[in-house]
């Protein structure tokens, strides 16, 4: 196949052109925006431009924008800065399940946080409590009711953190309504560039203890020069993030190409089951399971026809390990090994979504499977 399929946007998506231009020149001007010369007058400029950018994006205040180096980083400064216990979903990405000691919350068969699981983990213990919830799932899109999860968590003073790494260009994402206390961003899920995020405090007030030490920036929440260019390429995808999510037609699109590939794919091969399909979803990823062809046969066949999709997340160093997320909703290793994640991007073609298809039900066939092909 001569031409490459990338469908592996939740992993992380092709730098929009309009990034790369805006780094360049950013790279192409000197100076630290911690100095007071005039270049570094000019560099905190661009600085606080992009946080504004940013806080745009979602409507926030942007007093409370932290610039951190990924959505890792501001997992874990959530997490570990405000010296609560700490509650987190079972289907949460591994940088905040692997954060420190956190209570586990349930979720159901539909991939949904267990609200009644965490009111009762709430109540049994009265100290001060922080419960993150992703807004929604990396590896199958499934989207969590984060305002459910809000309105609990108040009533036992409990502050909410989200990380909303996958939302932003797929759905709209406002912190005023999700109302929470911390949310996540990761500019390399939206078309910026890798190693830069943020984590977002809808109030600029809250108590939170930096995790690096060693200088004053980021209003001491966060140590360390920042990474200017890395910063304005952000802002400018999230900008233009926001903007498709919210007037643009790239989710709607997104959509219908990820519907035509799911009716398709169990209309070839019968055997085939989607993870989630029946709750709600982001508009452009889909979980597909094939029995009995583990997930990296899979994997490694598609990107041999040149089509590229991930199996469960794609931080775990270039391995193709079980899905804890697939377990938390009750699927069994015959199952869980056999999943592979298809995600779209808003330059993504009907003639990938074939690709795709032509490839994946090959294989189906070449492993006995029953496929139909079209009349």
């Amino acid at each position: 196949m001569s031409v490459s399929v990338y469908l592996d946007h939740n992993a992380g998506a092709p730098a929009r052109p309009e990034v790369i231009d805006a780094m360049v020149e950013t790279l192409s001007a000197a100076g630290n925006p911690s100095s007071v010369h005039d270049f570094g007058r000019r560099a905190r400029a661009r600085l606080e431009a992009a946080r504004r950018d940013v806080a745009a994006a979602i409507g926030a205040d942007p007093s409370g924008v932290v610039f951190t180096s990924g959505g890792t980083e501001a997992n874990a400064l959530a997490l570990r800065g405000t010296g609560r216990r700490v509650l987190v979903s079972d289907i949460e990405h591994a940088s905040v399940r692997q954060c420190g000691e956190a209570q586990i919350v349930p979720v159901g068969a539909d991939g949904v946080v267990d609200l009644e699981g965490l009111g009762r983990l709430l109540a049994a213990d009265p100290k001060p409590a922080l419960v993150s919830v992703m807004l929604a799932n990396n590896e199958t899109g499934i989207i969590q009711p984060v305002t459910d999860v809000v309105r609990l968590a108040r009533a036992h003073g409990a502050l909410v953190h989200c990380d909303a790494a996958q939302g932003l260009g797929r759905m709209p994402v406002f912190l005023s309504d999700l109302d929470v206390d911390f949310l996540t961003l990761s500019a390399h899920k939206m078309g910026g560039p890798s190693g830069i995020g943020c984590l977002v405090l809808s109030n600029s007030d809250i108590s939170l203890a930096p995790i690096l030490l060693g200088g004053g920036q980021e209003k001491s929440r966060r140590a360390g020069t920042e990474n200017l260019a890395g910063i304005v390429g952000f802002a400018t995808a999230a900008r233009l993030a926001a903007a498709e999510a919210k007037g643009g037609d790239a989710p709607a699109r997104m959509r219908t190409l990820r519907d035509a590939l799911e009716a398709q794919a169990v209309e070839k091969v019968p055997e085939a089951r989607i993870v989630g399909g029946s709750s709600p979803r982001l508009c452009n990823t889909s979980c597909l399971i094939l029995p009995d062809v583990a997930a990296q046969v899979q994997v490694m066949a598609l990107d041999l026809a040149g089509v590229m999709v991930s199996a469960g997340s794609a931080c775990s160093s270039g391995k193709v390990a079980s899905s804890h997320v697939l377990a938390a909703m009750g699927l069994g290793p015959g199952l869980a090994d056999c999943a592979i994640r298809i995600s779209l991007g808003p330059d993504s073609q009907a003639q990938d979504v074939d690709a795709f298809l032509s490839a994946w039900s090959d294989l189906a066939r070449r492993k006995g499977k029953t496929v139909k092909d079209a009349a």
